[in-house]
């Protein structure tokens, strides 16, 4: 079985978001998406099966509760193949989830923390 089959995402915490986020677009040209302050670098998984992925670039406003319970100012979004029975694999390897799995319009959720307290989210996306 196939675990992370790519990178969903990179959220971080920072001083002011919309400033940092100028910043990466004038110097970097990183192409900033205003209705959420980041920007979503899409692609499409040929290897595995058709996913409508993309790799997500967000910086979030310091006092953002997404991140608990970690105390960490990131934290990393990986892309999974079947959410729901990784997660079963995980609980018998020992790994509790953070919270319960959630089916949204993106796909399905779920999030574990890691030996040092960082926080991933687990992505599911909806299949094209």
């Amino acid at each position: 079985m196939k675990r992370v089959i790519g990178i969903g995402g990179i959220f971080f915490k920072a001083e002011n978001p919309a400033e940092l986020a100028s910043w990466y677009e004038e110097h970097l040209g990183v192409p900033i998406d205003k209705s959420f302050g980041g920007y979503s670098f899409k692609w499409n998984n040929q290897e595995q099966r058709p996913v409508n992925g993309y790799t997500l670039w967000s910086p979030f406003k310091e006092d953002t509760q997404y991140m608990k319970p970690s105390s960490k100012n990131f934290m990393f979004n990986f892309i999974v193949d079947d959410l729901e029975r990784l997660l079963q694999v995980l609980e018998s390897e020992g790994i509790d989830q953070v919270s319960n799995m959630q089916d949204t319009d993106f796909g399905k959720f779920a999030w574990i923390m890691d030996p040092e307290n960082n926080k991933i989210e687990l992505w599911e996306p909806l299949e094209e």
